[in-house]
């Protein structure tokens, strides 16, 4: 892997740029850079900014913005995953951190009719989602939803997304399938169109005509057959992870993989 620093900001004028504190002790103090340094910086929106360092500072370090990559390391599909929180917050974290890693564009928490966890650390998620985003090289930090109930994410789910729902029961009304297939059968097997930049080792692609994923995954105990069916109500497809049985973050980042893999072929 190209081995690149990157620190984040969203504190960006236009023509500069400053770093929070943590950041900026990691650029100055741990990573001894001073004034006139050639620096990185993704805002976390999916653009690149390579930046000069003006003000090295500790407390606040300040850099002027030479030039800008859009799309930067971005991936050619907006994936929006809504997600039972498990009873132990590491192992949703694990989830979210790899899905970051892979492509995703928002983790919602949901509140199901068997959830048993219902505490959730917004603030602890998203430095761990700023820290995946820099060690894959990507420019946008998926965003945390506020957490909802499923019928309320899945009412508000856009009409013209592909819309996934996994649960473990069968509905002989409403077959699974996988979500492979799923994925095939909604958007075919058309390569997307790249560019590629940093001498072509980093790629990104246009916000154009992305195709938007909606993927519901239930909690430990799985979504009640009410949820499932008011899901499915609203244009949700019911697919299926496989013949193994998988914990909630396991499965949650299968799907997430699947929709790599679908677009990685």
């Amino acid at each position: 892997m190209t081995d690149m620093e990157l620190f984040h900001s969203n504190m960006c004028d236009g023509a500069f740029v400053t770093l929070d504190r943590e950041e900026s002790r990691h650029c100055v103090k741990v990573l001894r850079h001073v004034a006139g340094d050639r620096v990185k910086v993704i805002d976390g929106k999916g653009t690149l900014l390579d930046c000069t360092l003006v003000d090295a500072s500790d407390k606040g370090a300040s850099l002027r913005v030479e030039s800008r990559t859009e799309n930067w390391g971005s991936h050619p599909y907006r994936l929006s995953m809504g997600v039972c929180p498990t009873k132990n917050a590491d192992r949703f974290e694990w989830f979210a951190e790899k899905a970051c890693e892979l492509g995703t564009d928002s983790i919602t928490p949901l509140w199901g009719d068997h959830s048993e966890r219902r505490v959730f650390k917004a603030e602890r998620l998203e430095r761990i989602l700023v820290a995946a985003a820099k060690q894959s090289l990507k420019a946008a930090v998926p965003q945390v939803g506020e957490p909802a109930g499923v019928r309320a994410f899945a009412a508000a789910a856009p009409e013209d997304a592909v819309k996934l729902i996994a649960y473990c029961f069968e509905d002989g009304n409403c077959p699974r399938i996988s979500v492979a297939a799923a994925l095939e059968e909604a958007l075919g097997t058309a390569a997307p169109n790249a560019v590629y930049t940093d001498g072509g080792e980093n790629v990104s692609y246009s916000s154009a005509d992305k195709p938007e994923i909606v993927i519901l995954i239930g909690p430990e105990g799985d979504f009640s057959r009410e949820e499932a069916e008011f899901a499915v109500a609203r244009g949700f497809r019911p697919v299926h992870l496989g013949s193994s049985r998988l914990r909630t973050e396991t499965a949650a980042l299968t799907a997430v993989e699947a929709v790599y893999l679908h677009f990685n072929h």
